[in-house]
């Protein structure tokens, strides 16, 4: 092992661990949380979800594998990444693999993470640190190097979403199918997942621009960091549409939050969220139970979905609300991820039911 500096996370309370560096050698601050997830720390890093957010990984070996190259594909997205750069303002582990091997790694987790100037955190206990934050949620923390104090940073107090946002209108594919995709920091592979369907277009818009304007036949409406309330101009926008429109609409993770909020419902903050590959999601009405891939630490208030809407998806293990639905038109959402990446592809269907009814209210313009 190379000599590394020391290094400490401190966190709110006032709480500090030490470990060693395996990063970019910067203080750093954030909103301290955690993912459970065994695998998949190159999707979780380049997240647009976990901006502003202090990562940390209950699994104790990562790096084993590296990190693969930022090679782009027919639409010029990165194949291997969810965006175009490292997300996460901090990373914690328990052992950091210094050697990788894997057949499409390019670099070392450590050289990726100094590319895009992101500190790492080795050698302390993630076991008590995680419990630390089940315990008493999450919480604010700085990684200090070399005694370089820094103030905390929340990003529930700023709008996030603004920063990993596209700043105007891209286009992909030609297909007849017009999906508008709000970007509140949209994961690649949910755009992926739409273009590897037949006829599809994606028209991918910032998060506070007036899409109702724009000839489309289905809205969906991306993930993304932070605290959905920030976004009233993307709320005002989705009332616009819901009230002027009758086109399919479809929300993921903050679409789902920012869906509940236009709806009427509200939203709150979890303790500690949920962050990992197998969080038990339940359809409601059915036995159906899936497997799902989320990251996310706020919930539409389930007792506050009401009227002409209804809880869709519940999660099993606290009993929150994964995902709503429109009683009568074409209108639903979730919390979870189910274009996965990392994690489980159980409910990618969802696409795939989002496009039939894209279809259906195209069938039903043209009769």
């Amino acid at each position: 092992m190379p000599d590394c500096k020391k290094i400490r996370l401190v966190l709110e309370d006032g709480t500090e661990y030490k470990g060693l560096s395996f990063g970019y050698e910067k203080s750093r601050s954030g909103e301290v949380v955690f993912n459970t997830a065994m695998t998949g720390y190159v999707e979780s890093l380049t997240d647009p979800s976990y901006r502003g957010q202090i990562l940390v990984s209950t699994y104790p070996l990562v790096g084993n594998y590296g990190v693969p190259g930022n090679r782009l594909d027919s639409n010029l997205l990165p194949k291997f990444l969810e965006s175009d750069q490292v997300q996460v303002s901090g990373l914690v582990v328990s052992d950091y693999s210094f050697e990788y091997s894997h057949w499409n790694a390019e670099k070392s987790l450590s050289e990726w993470l100094h590319e895009f100037n992101v500190p790492g955190i080795f050698g302390i206990d993630t076991r008590a640190l995680t419990k630390k934050l089940r315990e008493s949620g999450t919480m604010l923390g700085k990684i200090i190097i070399d005694d370089e104090d820094i103030p905390f940073f929340d990003p529930a107090v700023e709008n996030v979403v603004e920063q990993v946002s596209v700043k105007e209108v891209v286009r992909y594919g030609t297909g007849d199918r017009k999906i508008v995709l709000v970007d509140c920091g949209v994961k690649n592979n949910i755009i992926r997942c739409f273009l590897k369907r037949d006829n599809v277009q994606v028209i991918r818009v910032p998060w506070d621009y007036d899409f109702t304007q724009l000839d489309y036949d289905g809205l969906f409406i991306s993930n993304g960091p932070g605290d959905p309330k920030n976004l009233q101009k993307t709320i005002d926008n989705i009332k616009k549409a819901l009230d002027t429109k009758d086109t399919p609409v479809f929300g993921i993770c903050m679409g789902n939050l920012l869906l509940g909020l236009a709806s009427g419902a509200n939203t709150f903050k979890l303790k500690y969220g949920h962050r990992s590959h197998n969080q038990p999601a339940q359809q409601i009405g059915t036995h159906r139970c899936f497997i799902t891939s989320q990251n996310h630490g706020y919930a539409v208030d389930i007792k506050k979905v009401s009227g002409n809407w209804e809880p869709l998806f519940i999660n099993i293990n606290d009993g929150t609300c994964e995902g709503i639905k429109h009683k009568t038109r074409a209108i639903f959402s979730c919390q979870f991820h189910p274009e996965a990446t990392g994690g489980p592809t159980d409910t990618e269907y969802l696409f795939d039911d989002f496009l039939q009814l894209v279809d259906e209210y195209k069938h039903t313009q043209h009769s």
